[in-house]
Parts: C-alpha cells; sequence; structure tokens
C-alpha cells in the first residue's frame, strides 16, 4: 500500500534526489520542452499554410486537431510499453518519431503530406507524456513532487517560448529570402529533439519503484497485462473518470486560449509575427514560473486547493484581455490572466501519477491525459466556425470556450482524491499476490 512521507526537515529538498534522479528527470523535462517546441509551432504559421495552398483556414484547423486526436492512441501505446518494458525506451522512440514527423512536414509537397505528416506527429507527442511523466515522478522523491511536477508541466511554455522566439527572429528573414520557406523552416527546426535521446540512452536509468513492481510481477507468474482495463474496475473507476474530466477541461481550457490567437493578434487586430510573438513568448515564461510556483504551493495546500484557487481567480479575468484592441492593455492583462490560469497544468505529471498504482501508471497516466486531447481537437475548428462562418470575430468565441472549459475544471478537481505527501511504492495494488517463497 501507498504510504506517506517521513523526510528529514533539516535536509534542502535539492540535495534528497540522488544523480540517478536527477538524470531521469532531466530526461523527461527535455523530452516535454522540446515536444512542446514541435507542436506549439504550427499555431503560429496556420495563416501562411492556408494561403499557400490555397485552402480555407478551417482546413489548416483540421490538422491541429488530428495531431490531437492521434495524440490518445500513441499515449495509451506508450503508456502500455512503459508499464510492461519500462520508462525508458518508449520515450526515446516517441522523441525520435515526433522529430522526423515534423522535419518530414517542412518539405511537405501538398496540403494532404502536410496533413498525414502532422497527424503521425500526434501519435509520437503522444507516446511522449506517459512515459516521460511516470519516469520523473517515480524517480523522484515526495517531498518536492508537487513542485517538480509543476516545474516539468511548465516547461511546456519554455517549449512554446522557444517556437515564438523562432517565429519572432526566423521567420520573416526565411520568407524574405524565399517565399514559402518561412513555415517551412519553423518545421525543419522539429528535428533538433532527436538530440536528447543520447542523453536518454547513455545517462538514465528505470525507476526503482517500477523495477521491484515488475520483479514482483515476475516472482508471482501474475501480470497486469491490461493495464487500460484495470482503471476502469469499480476500485478505479470514480478516480479515472473524473480525472477524466479535469483533462477534457484543462485541454478545452489551453486551446480556448492559445489555439487561434496567433491568428486573431494578426488576422483581426493587424500584428505583425514580431508583435504576435511577444505575448506569446513572455505568456509561456510566466505559464511556466505559474506552473512552478502553484506546484509547490501543493505541497503546503494539498494538490486540489493548489489547482482550484488560481483557475476561479483567472474566471473573472477572460474577457478584460479579450475586450480590448489596444497592444499594451492586451498585454498587461493577458500577462495577468496568465500569472493565475498558468498554474492549472501544474500537477498533471504528479497528481495523475499518485492517482494510480505503479503497475498501471503509466497507462492510466497517458491515457486519462490524452483523451482530453480528443476533446480538445474540436476547439480550433469550433472557434473558427463561429469566428469566422458566423462572423463573430475569434473575441467572443474564445472567451465563451476559456470560461466554460475553466467552470468544468474547478468542479473536476474538487471532484478528485487528496494525494499529497503520497510515497509510490512497488506493492501490487491492482493484483493482490502473495510472492511464493
Amino acid at each position: 500500500m501507498s504510504g506517506y512521507a517521513r523526510t528529514n526537515p533539516n535536509v534542502p529538498w535539492w540535495k534528497e534526489p540522488t544523480k540517478d534522479q536527477w538524470y531521469a528527470y532531466c530526461a523527461a523535462w527535455m523530452g516535454w520542452t522540446l515536444d512542446a517546441f514541435d507542436f506549439t509551432v504550427f499555431l503560429l504559421i496556420m495563416a501562411p499554410i492556408a494561403q499557400e495552398f490555397g485552402v480555407p483556414l478551417i482546413e489548416v484547423t483540421a490538422i491541429f486537431s488530428v495531431t490531437l486526436v492521434m495524440r490518445l492512441g500513441g499515449a495509451t501505446a506508450s503508456g502500455w510499453l512503459a508499464d510492461r518494458m519500462g520508462r525508458r525506451a518508449p520515450l526515446m522512440i516517441s522523441i525520435l518519431w515526433y522529430s522526423i514527423c515534423n522535419f518530414a512536414a517542412g518539405f511537405s509537397p501538398t496540403f494532404t503530406f502536410l496533413f498525414v505528416t502532422r497527424a503521425l506527429l500526434g501519435i509520437g507527442m503522444g507516446a511522449e507524456w506517459p512515459a516521460g511523466a511516470a519516469l520523473a515522478m517515480e524517480s523522484w522523491p515526495a517531498r518536492s513532487r508537487g513542485l517538480m511536477s509543476g516545474v516539468l508541466q511548465g516547461s511546456w511554455g519554455l517549449g512554446f517560448a522557444l517556437s515564438a522566439l523562432a517565429y519572432g527572429f526566423l521567420y520573416a528573414p526565411l520568407e524574405a529570402w524565399h517565399k514559402g520557406y518561412g513555415w517551412r523552416g519553423m518545421l525543419i527546426l522539429g528535428v533538433l529533439p532527436a538530440l536528447a535521446c543520447v542523453w536518454i540512452r547513455f545517462y538514465v536509468k528505470e525507476p526503482e519503484v517500477w523495477t521491484e513492481n515488475k520483479k514482483i510481477q515476475d516472482e508471482s507468474q501474475q501480470q497486469v497485462t491490461l493495464p487500460l482495463f484495470a482503471i476502469f474496475k469499480p476500485k478505479y473507476l470514480f478516480n479515472t473518470l473524473t480525472g477524466c474530466l479535469w483533462m477534457a477541461a484543462n485541454f478545452c481550457v489551453y486551446y480556448g486560449i492559445w489555439a487561434m490567437l496567433g491568428t486573431y493578434l494578426t488576422k483581426e487586430l493587424g500584428w505583425t509575427p514580431a508583435q504576435v510573438s511577444v505575448p506569446v513568448f513572455w505568456g509561456n515564461i510566466i505559464t511556466f514560473l505559474a506552473s512552478s510556483f502553484w506546484g509547490a504551493v501543493s505541497e503546503k495546500v494539498g494538490r486540489r486547493w493548489a489547482l482550484m484557487i488560481p483557475c476561479t481567480i483567472a474566471i473573472p479575468l477572460v474577457p478584460l484581455y479579450l475586450s480590448t484592441s489596444d497592444p499594451s492593455w492586451f498585454l498587461g492583462l493577458f500577462m495577468l490572466f496568465i500569472c493565475f490560469v498558468g498554474g492549472k497544468d501544474a500537477l498533471n505529471p504528479g497528481w495523475l501519477s499518485e492517482r494510480f498504482p505503479t503497475e498501471v501508471r503509466a497507462t492510466a497516466a497517458g491515457f486519462v491525459y490524452h483523451q482530453g486531447a480528443v476533446w480538445a481537437a474540436a476547439v480550433a475548428p469550433v472557434l473558427t466556425y463561429f469566428a469566422v462562418n458566423q462572423h463573430m470575430g475569434f473575441a467572443k468565441p474564445m472567451m465563451y470556450a476559456t470560461i466554460g472549459s475553466l467552470v468544468v475544471y474547478v468542479v473536476a478537481v474538487f471532484l478528485g482524491p487528496e494525494t499529497r505527501g503520497m510515497v509510490m511504492t512497488a506493492d501490487l495494488e491492482v493484483i493482490e499476490v502473495e510472492i511464493p517463497v
């Protein structure tokens, strides 16, 4: 059974992890941050893609949507492999997969080719998270897991900030050099994350808790071969369903804010790529800081309150930044909003990992997290439909989607279990067994 942490308060939290634990965490961090770069750069280049291939913008958003949908398949498969074979191999495979797909997408001769390569990228993108999250959270001590969960998940913002920098500084020169090379260059840069596999291959070990758990399964000759079905047993059903609702709302909040932001600022407010890169870059830097901060707060007030407090405060701030067209006011109000809503992802790796036993952890976390992406796949096309086809503009649909999703998010978190301080153990919980002597 899972216990609770007993730590020496005289030892600083950063000295508690071993060298191997730091290596494992850094591997997951690199995979997730660079995954974010590969995915989010597409959000900034949808308009020029539509122009080059002569297709409506809503068809380009379909590429974004299919990438999100395909994440669920990759996450479920990778989670199963991570629970059966270990966390390292699926992590390396996923990073190579999404890096190669993004590189190939940069050379797309047709819109169909771009659609297919980005759809395949979704499989690798989805596969990275369950293996990386399990590796990082199982390797990390319980005392500071909330903080480091926030740092890990918040680093998606660092990846997004990197894509904003690339867009702000490289897009215009590439486009000036050769028409159409602006967006292609952004995608070709996505091959760089493949270098992270070298680090993982030579420096990262499997978490001890997984190794011991696998040993128990082998010795007892009772393998958990279908972990996805196990999380829908009565014992875990409510936990699974509330987790799914939490993640569905979480994804819809995120893409309600970010999916069409670049398009809104360029097409409706007339901002240049350099101007758009400013709120995108600084918004994601603040997301990283907010996620880390609220993750640390969760060690004091608990997992649920550390998520509910900032998201509740964020709700009335949504109409403020979307009701102004003045660049200075928009930037200031948007940054204030991100200070709170940026904390909503702080505990995605930590709380999801704590909610499920070791033998099904990667599969459960991967499925619950990425089924949320399937719901979010509808966000960009729906926002675009109301903005363009119904002539509403992007501000109102973005506002309604963000506020509605935040309300559902807070309710879902309130219904979840409190797991602060839980120590992950190797004990079998899905199957209760006695090990032969």
